[in-house]
This record gives structure tokens, sequence and C-alpha cells, in this order.
């Protein structure tokens, strides 16, 4: 699920499966947050992981950057349970893959420790 600003009030975005569609949505000219949902874990466990990611494009403004931080914390008062906290502004850090790796050093145990 996303939520994004429709002028300087947060809303509810879209929300959807798939996570290239959520990638999608982060363009230079936005900021939006994202909570969303990962199959992490190991040859031992699978276990699903919850992320939260805040996305600053390239163009958005000094001010509006600054105004992120403040607003996310009325972001966390509605969700509250997520493994890890992502802010990005680099289309390369909302890798999947790098996100996956970031949630799995978060949640504890990592038996594939033994094959690496």
């Amino acid at each position: 699920v996303t939520f994004k600003y429709n002028g300087s009030t947060i809303v509810p975005g879209d929300q959807g499966v798939d996570y290239e569609t959520f990638k999608r949505k982060c363009t230079d000219d936005v900021r939006l947050f994202g909570f969303v949902r990962f199959t992490t874990g190991d040859a031992m466990s699978k276990r699903v992981k919850f992320a939260l990611i805040t996305w600053i494009g390239e163009d958005v403004s000094g001010l509006q950057r600054a105004k992120t931080g403040t607003d996310k914390t009325l972001v966390k008062e509605v969700v509250q349970n997520f493994a890890k906290e992502f802010v990005i502004s680099d289309h390369k850090e909302l890798d999947e893959n790098y996100i996956k790796s970031e949630l799995k050093k978060a949640g504890g145990a990592n038996y594939d420790a033994q094959n690496e």
C-alpha cells in the first residue's frame, strides 16, 4: 500500500501485489510512503517481513524533503508493524534484492550463514 500527498495532506494511495508496480510509482518528482510485504528467510524457515519505504524523488524541493521527515511520524501512527525502515531517493536502492537482504539482516537467525 502507498500513502501519497494530495497537496499538503497525506492520503492513502494504491494497493497491489507487485513490487515492480510500486517501483514505477517512485518517480523523480514525487514523495510517497510504501508499506511493502516481502517473503524472506533461508533454507530452514521462510517468513513474512514488512518494510516502510519513504521515497523522495531527486526533483523534490529541499523544503518538501525536510517536511517529509516530520510527515513520516504521521504515517508511522498508522503503519506500526514493520521490520525495517528505508529512506530512499536513488532508484538503485529500490532494488528488491537489496531490500530483502536488509530485511534478512534485521530478521535475526540466519541458517544460511553455515553455507556462506
